[in-house]
């Protein structure tokens, strides 16, 4: 979603936003070959980004938030697969307990923020209050207001302390979440993602539809934007958001000292045990 002057942006982002301006037409698949060879150089590129956040110390955080079946947590296997999971939290938190409820509505969340050297990744985030929340009763509408009131000067906060913070947006279509949960239902592999929140997401399209524009037009801002992914293609969704990540955060290459594999010790008196070690059966 391109920024215009100050005038305009606002402009647009007074308007609701369609789902058919979201999802555009879709493109050919890419092939299995072209996929393959994308992802293998954008994923030695987070490995270089990951060496430049340990060595800098940065402090990175990354939000992804969308529609249900929209592919956050496929989009976020992809995108930690090759990474250390020491470097690349994921945090994707239940359900609060009473505790968190009597809490300040952000603080579960703000003790998973990014210590330098960190990249943290919130499959679903603060913005629930926004959404599931909010559409679905879980909050009242003064304290969606409250939210609303105060989450962009949260964001600032976290910007101003040296956290690059990174918000995405997966839209889908809403044929595509009917598949997507047909899929559920039907195959054996996805039944546990199933819930019956996702069968009310289905029944109230709409009602997400006008949190989703609300939160727009009040936390799509120049300095923490929201970056939509059109999810029309699953073979592209994960490469373009990959792609964009490595272009917003300003990492360089750290070199590396030239590495020589050393030749094993000589086995001196070690002989291999004959022990009826228990294999495997070869079954495949």
């Amino acid at each position: 979603m391109s920024k215009k002057s100050k005038s305009e942006g606002k402009s647009a982002r007074e308007q609701p936003a369609t789902n058919a301006a979201m999802v555009p037409g879709i493109d050919p698949p890419l092939t299995k070959k072209a996929s393959k060879d994308a992802l293998f150089e954008l994923q030695v590129e987070l490995v270089k980004l990951q060496e430049w956040v340990k060595e800098t110390g940065a402090k990175v955080c990354v939000v992804f938030e969308g529609r249900d079946t929209a592919g956050k947590g496929g989009t976020i296997k992809r995108m930690t697969a090759r990474v250390s999971p020491r470097v690349f939290r994921v945090i994707a938190l239940p359900s609060p307990t009473e505790r968190q409820k009597s809490q300040m509505y952000i603080q579960r969340y703000m003790e998973h923020f990014p210590a330098a050297g960190e990249v943290v990744i919130f499959d679903r985030s603060w913005y629930n209050r926004a959404g599931v929340e909010r559409v679905m009763g879980f909050a009242t509408d003064d304290e969606v207001e409250k939210f609303f009131e105060h989450v962009v000067e949260v964001e600032r906060a976290m910007i101003a302390s040296g956290i690059i913070l990174v918000k995405y947006w997966l839209e889908t279509s809403m044929e595509h979440q009917q598949k997507s949960l047909e899929a559920r239902i039907s195959d054996g592999r996805k039944t546990w993602k199933l819930s019956p929140m996702d069968l009310e997401a289905r029944r109230r399209w709409y009602d997400y539809s006008r949190a989703r524009d609300d939160m727009f037009r009040r936390t799509d801002t120049d300095d923490t934007p929201w970056h939509v992914i059109p999810v029309t293609d699953r073979s592209r969704k994960g490469l373009n958001c990959i792609a964009h990540f490595l272009s917003v955060v300003p990492y360089t290459e750290i070199e590396r000292p030239t590495v020589v594999l050393p030749e094993p010790d000589p086995p001196g008196d070690y002989v291999e045990p004959d022990y009826p070690f228990r294999f495997v059966p070869e079954r495949y």
